[in-house]
């Protein structure tokens, strides 16, 4: 059945180029919704979408959609995603024919979502996630990326704002008064305390 839509897919966008639009913009909509449809249609759209890729129908731009993190995804998502890898493999001839296609600088830059290098949590994320659907494989170029790339450090606190420099003067004008202030006192009282024995003598 899966054949059948993604066959009648791949005839649309031949007959015109506005049929590719919507079933790019399709594949994001059914991304997003993943975590509302049901089991065998969660599984069974990225199954249709893979065949729309392999076969050129629509731009592998598409994937650009999907945030592999932790935060960016839920477990329908996840599922979503795990299908139509799975998938790919299986319509693409195999593990080396798709990690051919993701490794290809033509089109990595729609896959930096997939493998994310924003951060080490980020990246262990993607590299396990790939691990647990038995395409870990994938995600050999990350592993060494997340190897030679050591944990960065926090950044530095970015420079007072002009408003915070103003305070900041304007405080420290007070301070060096209050100096002054005090100075003057403590000058006084040790000249009346002269005055005073200068008298007695």
């Amino acid at each position: 059945m899966t054949l059948f839509f993604g066959l009648l897919g791949q005839r649309l966008c031949l007959l015109k180029t506005e049929y590719i639009e919507c079933f790019e913009k399709a594949f994001q909509d059914q991304y997003d919704l993943a975590h509302h449809l049901e089991n065998v249609i969660l599984k069974n759209v990225p199954k249709f979408f893979a065949y729309m890729l392999v076969t050129n129908s629509i731009s592998w731009s598409v994937l650009r959609c999907i945030c592999l993190t932790e935060e960016d995804t839920t477990s329908s998502s996840r599922v979503y995603i795990k299908s139509l890898f799975l998938e790919l493999v299986k319509s693409l001839g195999g593990f080396n024919e798709l990690n051919n296609c993701l490794t290809d600088p033509t089109l990595t830059e729609y896959f930096q979502g997939l493998f994310p290098r924003d951060n080490p949590k980020n990246t262990k994320f993607s590299i396990n996630f790939f691990a647990s659907i038995g395409l870990d494989g994938l995600t050999n170029e990350l592993q060494e990326f997340l190897r030679t790339n050591p944990t960065p450090t926090p950044p530095v606190p970015a420079a007072l704002s002009i408003k915070e420099k103003e305070d900041d003067h304007e405080n420290q004008g007070h301070i060096e008064a209050l100096h002054r202030e005090l100075q003057i006192q403590q000058q006084n009282k040790q000249d009346k305390k002269n005055k005073k024995n200068s008298h007695h003598m």
